[in-house]
């Protein structure tokens, strides 16, 4: 029954609940409602936090700064629910902001559609129905719920400062319902070209920076990166170029920001692409997330994850596991969307594997 709150039944006939249970597409819709792209994750926090006080949870609200750039963003937080009084032994994590555009909220009777359905605002739902039906089976849970995490994991930098003292950490990502095995990591570098401008009937005269970034870009293109046999090749975007004043100017500056999937170590790709610039433009390194294998769970069905998790910033809060609902294909496009039943199985899944954990 979609329509209906989770079934108290499929989890344990011996639970007691304290608070009605909850409806799952409901309050997922309640949060993809409040809109909460990087930077603007405030009013979501706000909700999430008055949300689990009412539930019983013992509630945090730890400020997350906003970066020069979003000045005017407001502010925002991240969201802490524990037990009352006691250290938890497992905590449920994810992230409350999602990519740019805002896409409302819609739902037939098998799928949820909008942005942050699957990335991460059902995660979330599962989480905190998984984590109050573990809750009342006597185990010791938490969660935690971070802004920043589709910039530079500013929130879970700040939640790395003050760890609840936690043996393991479940992150929520789209994972189809898999446990990974590993996520890449991540490597952001800027590169940027100087020149000196002149006309460009007298390129002679000029010195071109775009022609030089063109030449670093060309050779990014064609790197050898490091493979990892089990995970998979690393992987190069260049993601945004700019650069010039006019096509009949030459250019004094250009500039690109590039991004390498990492599948190990950082150094050798490093290396690389510092010899690519040598001699033609300036290499500045903006942000690294590294690599991380984690362990299986019996019984759950396994996978790697291409993309870069809050799991690296996140190191203080005990052994990290990744699993969650819904297909990183679909999440950061227009046509998001996670199945109810996915949503609902996910559930499932978070309390078998939080119940092995603390068996």
């Amino acid at each position: 029954d979609f329509e209906g709150a989770i079934d108290r039944e499929r989890y344990s006939g011996s639970i007691m609940y304290a608070y009605p249970p909850l409806d799952l597409v409901r309050f997922t819709r309640e949060l993809v409602e409040i809109e909460s792209t990087t930077y603007r994750e405030g009013a979501v926090g706000d909700f999430l936090a008055d949300f689990l006080a009412g539930r019983g949870w013992d509630v945090e609200k730890t400020a997350v700064p906003q970066p020069a750039e979003s000045a005017t963003g407001g502010p925002r937080w991240n969201v802490y629910g524990g037990p009352p009084g006691q250290s938890p032994d497992l905590v449920f994590s994810t992230h409350m902001d999602t990519v740019p555009p805002y896409i409302p909220f819609t739902e037939d009777a098998d799928f949820m559609y909008g942005r942050g359905v699957s990335d991460a605002k059902g995660i979330i739902a599962a989480q905190v129905a998984a984590a109050e039906a573990l809750r009342a089976e006597g185990f010791r849970i938490g969660l935690l719920f971070v802004s920043g995490e589709e910039r530079d994991s500013a929130g879970a930098k700040v939640a790395n400062q003050s760890p609840k003292g936690s043996r393991f950490l479940i992150n929520g990502e789209p994972t189809d319902n898999r446990l990974a095995l590993a996520s890449k990591g991540s490597l952001r570098a800027a590169f940027r070209s100087t020149g000196r401008m002149a006309h460009s009937a007298y390129p002679e005269l000029g010195d071109s920076a775009v022609h030089k970034l063109v030449q670093v870009l060309g050779k990014l293109l064609t790197l050898e990166l490091p493979v990892s046999e089990d995970v998979g090749a690393s992987t190069l975007n260049i993601g945004q170029v700019q650069g010039g004043y006019a096509p009949n100017v030459i250019a004094d500056k250009a500039e690109a920001q590039v991004l390498v999937r990492l599948v190990g170590d950082s150094a050798p790709v490093r290396k690389a692409l510092l010899e690519a610039a040598d001699g033609l433009a300036e290499v500045d390194f903006t942000l690294e997330i590294p690599f991380v294998r984690m362990r299986a769970v019996d019984g759950l069905p396994t996978m790697i994850a291409k993309f870069t998790t809050d799991i690296p910033q996140l190191s203080n809060w005990g052994e990290p596991l990744l699993l969650g609902p819904g297909s990183i294909h679909v999440a950061h496009t227009p046509f998001e969307k996670l199945a109810k039943k996915e949503l609902l199985d996910a559930v499932e899944l978070y309390i078998k594997v939080g119940r092995q954990l603390l068996a």
